[in-house]
């Protein structure tokens, strides 16, 4: 006959096993409940304005143009102050007030109008047209567009503002445009090639 002291011990152990075993499926069910949730998406940061497809090439800005097969034809190239840009064997074409896509297809169809069969071309912007400050700044002039300039980094390039200068308006002319557009300076307003910024002077 079984002890009670041994029937104690056993049933004790079964309930222990019991116990762990459930134990251990709950945890199993909570780690999938509990998974961690994946951290929103920070917001896009703001597209400069060359970023864009439909930036318009103007004077000033250097643009690789490559004939695929025809090295001789290839190669850097500015657009000058009337707008054009002398390529190899079609001479002046118009690139101002084109998109890059634009001024591709003009390439293509001006060397296959008698040049080239089914010419294939390619263009990219190396630099861009600069741009000019004025006003109370401790240097105005005119300076390289970098991608992504905004009002604040093209004071700083221009040595700061002057003790003199209204930081919280700004003037910008945009390339092409006759009159200035007063605005609210802020960090988050971007320059575009060719722009001209105007920085006044404050009331006392």
């Amino acid at each position: 006959m079984i002890g009670v002291s041994k029937l104690s011990r056993a049933f004790t152990m079964w309930a222990l096993a019991v116990f762990m075993t459930f134990g251990a499926m709950t945890g199993a069910g909570q780690a999938q409940v509990a998974a961690p949730v994946a951290p929103a998406a920070a917001p896009a940061p703001a597209v400069s304005p060359v970023q864009s497809m439909d930036y318009l090439l103007g004077p000033a800005d250097k643009v690789r143009v490559t004939v695929y097969g025809e090295p001789s034809l290839s190669g850097e190239f500015f657009v000058t102050g009337s707008g054009l840009m002398s390529l190899p064997l079609i001479g002046e074409i118009k690139a101002g007030g084109m998109t890059v896509g634009q001024f591709q297809q003009a390439v293509q169809k001006a060397l296959s109008d008698g040049y080239l069969k089914d010419p294939r071309v390619s263009a990219e912007v190396l630099t861009f047209r600069p741009f000019y400050i004025l006003g109370e700044v401790e240097k105005p002039g005119t300076y390289p567009y970098t991608s992504g300039l905004t009002v604040l980094n093209a004071v700083a390039t221009a040595g700061g503002f002057t003790y003199r200068a209204d930081k919280k308006n700004v003037w910008i002319k945009h390339n092409g445009e006759t009159t200035e557009n007063k605005s609210e300076l802020t960090p988050s307003i971007v320059v575009a090639p060719g722009d001209t910024i105007r920085i006044g002077e404050r009331f006392f």
